[in-house]
């Protein structure tokens, strides 16, 4: 069977569903990817995947560019004739799912999240919606990230034939294994420069630890659109906080440091960077967000805080920092034993096994 992977990019489709394309090869499938070209082209085609080049712009509100990008889409469609197509992110979802109705090719959606959704005006909320409303009612399958996005789908009147749970993307726990806990007290930011990833309560609150603990030191990596350029340049003025700017090697950074400090209250699926900090055994201050808590076991292995609350963050800096260091080390061990409990992304490969076998039983019956 030929089975088609539509998503943003590369680098996207290379990070977190590489293990799902080797399952479906190993299985005797021909793989397609249709994405924007960025990293990891040459590895992905080593592995005898084919890569289809989308050059249209997927990011933006131009409906002209929106129907370019889903006459791409259709025109790939129908010259790939594939026998199933997977899809993620939100333009990949809705115009690849239109495209899959028009040539009657079976398709399932992956919901990442609803950041789409969250932060927008009233009316393109709608649009996405009703979008999302006509595209994925054909779907054989949607897939969810946590259990609020399958909710607000389905008060929404957003269905599709079935409806499927999954641990997020999941963690590859072969490639991101427990790293030796360091002694010294360096601490990770790591996400895009967004008011709603919560970058100003990490400074804050870094600047309030650093006056108790001047060896401290807070990593920021991730790169920055233009409007927290002057805000960080401020921020590292103050010893102690460093901004790195975009990197493709965020695994280094985690290894490297205590404990990953994420105080997003944007509307995450489930957080990646949570669920690679815990595989490598460091421990996580969070917030009590969707996407995030099911992550942390309050006390356990890190600690949940208040959406928007740098004093609350800070407190609970503090409360990690008085911890002696073999306590903070167990806590980063018992999230590593949470992920592989929870989270391999084995359990994320079966369950997409399983339903794509079912769509092929039907077919060969």
């Amino acid at each position: 069977m030929k089975i088609v992977l539509s998503a943003n990019d590369t680098t996207y489709v290379y990070n977190l569903r590489n293990e799902i394309m080797q399952a479906l090869i190993s299985k005797g499938h021909q793989v397609v990817v249709m994405c924007k070209k960025e990293d990891h082209v040459e590895e992905l085609e080593a592995e005898g995947i084919k890569i289809v080049d989308i050059s249209v712009g997927r990011r933006g509100k131009n409906p002209l560019n929106d129907l370019k990008l889903l006459f791409c889409y259709s025109k790939i469609i129908k010259a790939e004739k594939p026998d199933l197509v997977l899809t993620f992110n939100i333009k990949p979802n809705v115009y690849t799912g239109f495209a899959c109705h028009r040539y009657k090719v079976p398709f399932f959606a992956n919901i990442t999240g609803l950041a789409a959704v969250g932060y927008t005006s009233k009316l393109i909320r709608n649009v996405i919606l009703t979008l999302y409303r006509a595209s994925l009612k054909r779907a054989h399958c949607i897939f969810f990230q946590n259990s609020y996005d399958m909710q607000f789908f389905e008060e929404n009147n957003i269905k599709g034939k079935k409806a499927v749970l999954l641990p997020g993307s999941g963690v590859n726990v072969s490639k991101y294994i427990p790293m030796e806990y360091p002694t010294d007290k360096e601490f990770c930011f790591i996400g895009r420069m967004l008011k709603e990833k919560g970058i100003e309560e990490y400074v804050t609150a870094a600047k309030a630890v650093l006056k108790d603990h001047p060896d401290a030191v807070f990593h920021i990596v991730g790169g920055c659109d233009g409007n927290y350029e002057g805000y960080l340049a401020e921020a590292t003025q103050t010893p102690g906080i460093v901004y790195h700017g975009y990197s493709n090697r965020v695994g280094d950074f985690i290894a490297r440091c205590c404990c990953t400090v994420h105080p997003t209250y944007y509307p995450e699926g489930m957080s990646n960077v949570l669920l690679e900090s815990g595989a490598v055994a460091r421990p996580i201050i969070t917030t009590d967000r969707i996407g995030c808590r099911e992550i942390v076991d309050d006390g356990v292995n890190g600690f949940v805080v208040k959406q928007k609350d740098a004093d609350d963050l800070t407190e609970k800096i503090l409360k990690f920092l008085s911890l002696p260091w073999d306590v903070r080390k167990d806590m980063g061990l018992a999230g590593r034993a949470k992920v592989e409990r929870e989270f391999d992304r084995r359990i994320v490969v079966d369950k997409y096994m399983t339903e794509i076998n079912e769509v092929f039983d039907g077919k060969e019956g």
